[in-house]
């Protein structure tokens, strides 16, 4: 069981993603792995992406039911990249497994480093809105998504980053319709890594708990102030994006022996 404290902060961990997620999208869920391992304590960077994975899971699930029921979510080619990623992602949770756990994090951080710069580059709203799963979609939807899953599970991470311009290159959606449709595979990576993890022992479930539930009421708390601050999205993508290049160097810094 949890001391109280740390069971606070993880409450407050995974507010703090959900915040994130709800004021400027994706991206604020790569921070939940080094929340659990540097604020909330958890000692096994394992336990800490095995707790993270079905989190993200569940977030993304309580986010595709808002899309799905605006119409946002194209199911056919959705479902192809999620099925194809989730093989990726269950290859990719086991090798991580087996990957030393401070090694993985300096890893982590290097994909830190890369969602940091996607956050500060503009996203095309283009696209063909009316695409359909077709022949010429279809193999690229395959590679794609087994890509995708594949890198998702090793991080133990939700991947839209990845998932959202995988979808687009593979389909020529709207990207409106790539953020929807992409919360299908994040659901599907996550709980395929989380269930890979949980098989292992290495899911903490009182502490998944405690960040779910922080991350509804901080995406609420996001989302309700998106609006008012949407004139100043850029300068807050700019803010997330700066806090995770620093969370970065400081796990690289930690896990390459400087200290």
């Amino acid at each position: 069981m949890l001391a109280l404290t740390q069971g606070a902060l993880g409450l407050a961990s995974g507010s703090l993603v959900g915040f994130s997620l709800g004021l400027v999208g994706g991206g604020g869920s790569i921070l939940a792995v080094p929340l659990l391992v540097y604020l909330v304590g958890v000692s096994d960077p394992h336990v800490a992406i095995g707790t993270s994975a079905i989190a993200v899971a569940a977030n993304a699930a309580v986010n595709l039911v808002n899309h799905a029921r605006a119409g946002n979510v194209k199911w056919r080619c959705a479902s192809v990249f999620a099925l194809a990623g989730m093989a990726g992602a269950f290859l990719g949770s086991t090798l991580g497994k087996v990957i030393e756990g401070q090694k993985l994090l300096a890893l982590f951080a290097i994909v830190m480093m890369a969602v940091g710069a996607l956050m500060l580059k503009g996203r095309a709203g283009a696209g063909e809105p009316s695409v359909r799963l077709n022949r010429e979609n279809l193999p690229k939807l395959f590679a794609l998504g087994g890509l995708s899953g594949a890198l998702s599970g090793f991080f133990g991470i939700g991947g839209g980053f990845l998932i959202v311009p995988a979808l687009i290159a593979a389909t020529g959606m709207p990207i409106l319709y790539a953020v929807g449709s992409s919360l299908v595979a994040v659901t599907a990576f996550g709980l395929t890594t989380a269930v890979n993890y949980a098989l292992s022992g290495l899911v903490d479930w009182y502490l998944a708990a405690l960040f779910i539930s922080g991350g509804v009421v901080g995406g609420m708390l996001g989302a309700g102030s998106a609006s008012s601050l949407a004139a100043r999205k850029g300068a807050l993508n700019a803010v997330f994006a700066a806090l995770i290049f620093a969370v970065a160097i400081y796990m690289l810094v930690r896990n390459l022996g400087f200290t």
